[in-house]
């Protein structure tokens, strides 16, 4: 999403969020997320109904969920502000910003996986992020804005000065991950890397000539990052308390079907994503390092914010990871 596109999203998101989605206790409610097995604990979620089975329980019946799939954050949070969706599940850089710019009007529930992203390219020029010269493309989900695009101003920071962030920025090509495993395959298309998400990256590695991993998302931000999370505005969760707290407990029995049976949980994952990818692929997927990370507490959250305040992106810098998620995590450890 350009800079102005993503403004004049937030300069119409108060109406969205008084008068949206949330505005009424719901019997349907509607969740976006991203292609990728990043995802894959809502994808358990989906087939196997744990949001409207512990709304059941909690005593609202008759609970409804439809599923959207938008190939990028920034289409997600245009979504969520509109209210054309209840809630979202995306990345740590749209949560802050949303949280941001809203003045604490979306917030997070939980968080739903911290797999690492993986910037791969296939020109065997480009070894290190100091090879990459001003021609050469970067496929990320949304300019600016998403996980990908912000961890390469950190990078950037990091290398050349604080108000060098911005740096790589001319390089961004906004692309959703399958598009940027289609540019990658391609040996003629100008995009030759794509900071990817799993399973992306690992395809990528698989079957592209010369693929190979540039720096990932642990080496920029020094370990595990939160890459999915719920979030939704603070009016939707004053309004249907019992729907935050099932999703809650729905992620929580997804993380916990994906750690004990994952050969049902790649097969919900095939389904749902319409993938023809063998499930045995699938697993050696899943036994990559850091590859099942599905935890619901917050991962390197605070580390993002405080990048995106010192230049200028986050308005309030928070005081911890609590002022952006509701109370329903508080509970949990989290940074």
């Amino acid at each position: 999403m350009a800079a102005a596109a993503s403004t004049a999203a937030f300069s119409t998101g108060a109406l969205g969020l008084a008068s949206g989605a949330s505005a009424q206790a719901k019997s349907e409610i509607t969740i976006s997320r991203q292609p990728g097995i990043l995802y894959m604990p809502l994808h358990v979620i989906e087939k196997y109904k744990l949001i409207e089975k512990h709304a059941e329980t909690l005593g609202l019946k008759g609970l409804s969920v439809k599923w959207l799939s938008f190939s990028n954050g920034g289409a997600q949070q245009d979504a969520l502000i509109s209210g054309n969706v209840d809630l979202v599940n995306t990345g740590t850089g749209q949560l802050l910003l949303l949280w941001d710019r809203t003045k604490g009007g979306i917030k997070g529930i939980v968080a739903s996986s911290a797999l690492p992203l993986k910037l791969v390219s296939r020109d065997p020029r480009i070894k290190t992020l100091n090879d990459l010269g001003p021609t050469d493309k970067i496929a990320v989900p949304t300019v600016k804005t998403s996980t990908q695009a912000i961890l390469l101003q950190m990078a950037a920071a990091k290398m050349f000065g604080p108000d060098q962030y911005a740096k790589f920025d001319p390089n961004t090509v906004q692309m959703g991950h399958p598009d940027g495993f289609i540019a990658l395959k391609n040996a003629s298309h100008e995009v030759r890397s794509h900071f990817a998400a799993p399973p992306f990256d690992y395809y990528e590695l698989k079957e592209v000539a010369d693929a190979h991993v540039v720096i990932n998302s642990a080496e920029i931000i020094g370990g595990p990052l939160s890459q999915g999370q719920f979030f939704t505005t603070t009016k939707f969760a004053d309004q249907n308390p019992k729907v935050i707290e099932a999703v809650r407990k729905a992620a929580e029995e997804a993380k916990a079907f994906i750690e004990t049976n994952l050969a049902d949980a790649i097969e919900a994952y095939r389904e749902i994503n319409n993938d023809k990818t063998s499930a045995e692929v699938l697993k050696d997927l899943l036994g990559q390092p850091g590859m099942m990370e599905w935890n619901l507490y917050p991962q390197g959250t605070m580390k993002f914010a405080a990048h995106l305040n010192k230049v200028g992106t986050l308005k309030t810098m928070p005081a911890s990871w609590k002022d952006y998620y509701l109370p329903i995590a508080h509970d949990l450890p989290g940074n």
